[in-house]
């Protein structure tokens, strides 16, 4: 009814709209904030993923503290319980963060924008409840942690795994025992159950992962390269680090 319509547009609901609107502005600049570091290394979630998530996060829970104002004040008794919004929103940015994960061959990519992804749902959550020191902390965190302990990994010891395959000659009789002494002397470990056979045209394709033990003393991919290259019986070859 037209009469009803003014509750819409009195104190208390122009109050509780600014200040969801407030909320949901400041959830989209700190969504912002994470998405700029991973637009920023070029992934495909950038700013707008990451600041939308972030401010319907925000959305989705701040409306739960109003229940009296819903429907124009005609729920004055509605019961309202915020955990179910925030299982709501954590189940949905799972399937969001899902999309993102891609698998090639044995490596995997975008766990760490998805992981970001499930974060960012977690500041719009805090800010929707409130906690806006919270909120701040959590976004300077995720982005310190992904721009600074990233530089910090690679510098701590640590173990490199390349997916390597390996095209022979037609004619050519790979030596597994070989492949192991070749692969020793140069700073890596063959992982037996990853290897797989294939072989057609009368080539045999090996495809096998390598484990460094010590990255610092192991040869680059680089120099693997160069010596695959020149070495006899290899018509193809491709050297893969596998991430995750």
């Amino acid at each position: 009814m037209p009469g009803d319509l003014q509750h819409y547009w009195s104190g208390a609901f122009l109050a509780a709209n600014a200040f969801i609107g407030l909320n949901m502005v400041g959830a989209l600049l700190l969504g912002m904030l994470v998405g700029y570091e991973r637009s920023y290394n070029g992934r495909a979630a950038g700013m707008r993923t990451y600041g939308l998530v972030c401010m319907a996060s925000t959305a989705l829970t701040v409306f739960v503290g109003y229940p009296a104002l819903w429907y124009g004040g005609v729920s004055a008794h509605a019961q309202a319980d915020p955990t179910h919004i925030v299982q709501g929103v954590v189940t949905g940015c799972g399937f969001l963060c899902a999309g993102v994960i891609m698998k090639d061959g044995m490596s995997i990519r975008g766990l760490t924008t998805a992981a970001s992804i499930w974060a960012a749902s977690a500041i719009g959550v805090l800010l929707g409840v409130g906690f806006y020191a919270a909120a701040l902390l959590l976004a300077v965190l995720c982005v310190g942690s992904m721009s600074l302990l990233h530089r910090l990994e690679s510098r701590l010891p640590g173990r490199v795994t390349l997916d390597v395959s390996l095209t022979f000659q037609p004619g050519e009789a790979p030596d597994l025992d070989l492949l192991i002494d070749r692969a020793k002397s140069r700073g890596y470990r063959v992982l037996h159950d990853s290897l797989t056979i294939t072989f057609a045209d009368n080539q045999a394709v090996w495809r096998v992962s390598l484990v460094a033990p010590d990255k610092a003393r192991a040869t680059s991919p680089a120099a693997l390269a160069a010596e695959m290259a020149a070495t006899q019986g290899v018509s193809r070859f491709s050297i893969l680090p596998v991430r995750s």
